[in-house]
């Protein structure tokens, strides 16, 4: 994984696993990788790693289950506040980007729709 300076590398990695529990990549119920074995795979100091799980155990994302490891939470409720926790905040980091460049509300949703059309002609190509 490669990290940017901008953010903490422990909140890197609380988002990147949120990112794949909403996106069905790990999903519920699973058990994480251990704190050292994840440390090894993201080439972190495991300390961070802790720090990881434990904030996302007090955010209720996941729950440990004292020898037996960490797991995501079961709570479908919880994965979908999750899910739209995570697009209002692209959302928002989007329209903020693009009004800093001056787009207006209509400038912006033309750019989204010709990208959405070149997706489309993308998929058409593929197939």
């Amino acid at each position: 994984m490669e990290f940017n300076n901008d953010l903490p590398i422990y909140q890197q990695i609380i988002n990147m696993i949120k990112h794949d529990i909403v996106s069905g990549k790990i999903p519920s119920g699973q058990k994480l990788l251990s704190t050292r074995d994840l440390a090894i795979k993201l080439k972190v100091n495991p300390n961070t790693i802790q720090r990881v799980y434990k904030e996302l155990e007090t955010e209720e994302v996941c729950l440990t289950k004292r020898g037996l490891g960490t797991f995501v939470t079961e709570e479908e409720e919880m994965i979908l506040v999750m899910k739209e926790a995570l697009v209002s905040d692209m959302v928002k980091t989007f329209v903020e980007g693009m009004v800093k460049l001056n787009y207006n509300k209509e400038n912006i949703i033309e750019k989204i729709n010709r990208q959405f059309e070149k997706e489309d002609q993308q998929d058409v190509n593929i197939n």
